[in-house]
């Protein structure tokens, strides 16, 4: 049961309310970027709010290696998150908290999302506020809001990309309008990750979904279609053309090598030549192994869903809501959104999915399940007082409803809180020794790269996950000037001891710099 005209009064309280709530978490949470993606996305805004485009001086991983530096960049990951967190730069100057309008934004959309997908689905003012409140506070996803990464822009993008596919697919006046409105969100949550590709799938899935397909409704279904893909094909088309000139295709390959990966490391391997040969060299039992771990880890693909989907406190709301409620053409897309993303970072990219690329793309189901959980909720206390006659359901699902989404903020508020100091503001004793000691033009091969150059402006290139020689061979073809081992993150085969290197590599311990090695490359 929905309501059929939404209140705009009690939104506009709640609006004005989760605004203050967000801008505290986004400031109190994020004070600057805090890990690799972070960096390489906040690095990119910078380059295209100065005027410098599409264009990095360093490479994070050797997928689609270029021949030298400065390179193309964004052919790994999608430009779209560097596009929003731009935004606020180009108009208020480079800085942080500039960066960090765009990802408020996305953050409040995803929040107003939820709260019209509560009024939706649940039908009462109830529903859309507790989706809302539990949207804006999101579990494990709190802190990760406010940085430049790929959860608050996706999670508004494909969210409302979901939202209107639903539309299309279940409004009998006007649908064209909210094909159009899909394939155009699509395209934007394409833009944000690679694996919004799934949206756009997604859309063509609920537009021929067997159900009425052959009752006069074909040629119908066609018209949906062609709208929905040029509309995406519209506003795709600047990214398109922009890698066609950049490297002769629209878009890279490079990251479906990771479906051969036998361990994240591969990632760093060079030349990155991850196959099918190698991986099927011993029969099934790699392939079997790999994707048990998937499903089955810490980091898997079920604890996963449990804890940074469900929040551990919703997860078993959210299934009844999809028993009692996946006949509802509205969610049908949603429901294939979230089967297909799970499917394929368990079967074909698992190790990307361990790594947080899971993580990053159920973003875009927070607003839809946290609404649904309080679908599931109210299903249930249904279906009890049906035994329990003192139960009054008008009084218990308030009761229960509210009393679940406080314990979600609660525990929201205590994870965030733990992993704060990670987030802090930090300005490493190492790169003030790196800006302190290099000339400008120096280039490293180091761990992270996008940190290196968020510190000191300096490129480089990982280190890889190969032997010496390999990293000669790279350091020559990049015109690599030294090696940089920091504590714990040197990979197993560059491993050689401090008072035996390769001849091509001379220690520079008059340097002093902080709490690392640092080896020159010395060319022939």
């Amino acid at each position: 049961m929905t309501n059929t005209q939404f209140n705009w009064r009690p939104f506009r309280f709640f609006a004005v309310l989760a605004t203050i709530i967000a801008i505290v978490i986004v400031w109190y949470y994020n004070q600057q970027p805090a890990y690799l993606d972070s960096y390489y996305h906040y690095n990119g805004a910078v380059r295209i709010a100065t005027g410098e485009g599409f264009i990095e001086p360093s490479l994070w991983t050797y997928i689609a290696a270029p021949d030298d530096l400065p390179a193309p960049s964004h052919l790994y990951w999608m430009p779209g998150t560097s596009l929003v967190t731009s935004l606020g730069m180009i108009i208020f100057g480079v800085g942080f908290r500039a960066a960090q309008v765009g990802l408020l934004l996305c953050y409040l959309g995803t929040v107003f999302v939820a709260y019209w997908l509560g009024w939706r689905l649940g039908g009462t003012t109830r529903h859309a506020w507790l989706a809302g409140v539990i949207t804006l506070f999101g579990g494990f996803f709190m802190r990760y809001w406010g940085q430049p990464d790929t959860f608050a822009p996706y999670a508004f993008f494909g969210s409302l990309a979901l939202v209107f596919i639903g539309l299309g697919r279940t409004t009998e006046k006007y649908p064209m309008r909210w094909w159009v409105l899909a394939g155009i969100f699509a395209a934007a949550g394409h833009l944000m990750r690679t694996d919004g590709l799934l949206l756009l799938l997604v859309g063509w899935s609920v537009i021929f979904f067997p159900t009425d397909l052959l009752n006069g409704s074909l040629a119908k279904r066609f018209k949906w279609f062609a709208v929905f893909t040029l509309a995406y094909i519209v506003a795709m088309s600047p990214w398109f053309m922009r890698n066609y000139n950049a490297i002769g295709t629209i878009l890279p390959t490079g990251g479906i090598q990771s479906i051969w990966y036998t361990s994240y490391d591969d990632l760093f391997s060079y030349p990155a030549d991850a196959n099918a040969e190698t991986f099927f060299a011993d029969g099934w039992g790699t392939f079997f192994e790999t994707r048990r771990f998937a499903l089955l880890s810490n980091q898997g693909i079920l604890l996963s869903f449990i804890a940074l989907e469900g929040i551990i406190i919703l997860t078993p709301f959210m299934l009844i809501a999809l028993w009692v409620r996946w006949r509802d053409p509205f969610i049908w897309g949603m429901m294939i959104f979230a089967l297909g993303v799970h499917l394929a970072f368990w079967l074909v990219f698992p190790f990307p999915g361990l790594r947080g690329g899971l993580f990053h793309a159920v973003a875009a189901l927070i607003p839809w399940w946290a609404a649904l959980s309080l679908v599931g909720l109210d299903a249930l206390i249904n279906r009890v007082s049906k035994y329990r006659k003192m139960w009054k359901p008008h009084i218990a699902k308030p009761i229960f409803s509210i009393g679940m989404t406080v314990m979600v903020v609660v525990l929201s508020v205590f994870v965030a809180n733990q992993g704060r100091i990670l987030f802090l503001y930090r300005d490493p004793q190492l790169y003030k020794d790196i800006n302190s000691t290099f000339d400008d033009d120096t280039r490293m091969m180091i761990n992270d790269t996008p940190q290196l150059y968020y510190y000191t402006g300096l490129g480089g290139v990982p280190i890889p996950n190969e032997s010496p020689d390999i990293a000669l061979e790279i350091a020559e073809k990049y015109e690599i000037d030294y090696l940089i081992f920091e504590r714990g993150g040197i990979p197993a085969p560059m491993a050689f001891s401090h008072d035996n290197p390769p001849e091509f590599l001379v220690p520079r311990d008059d340097l002093n710099i902080h709490g690392v090695r640092v080896y020159e490359f010395v060319y022939d």
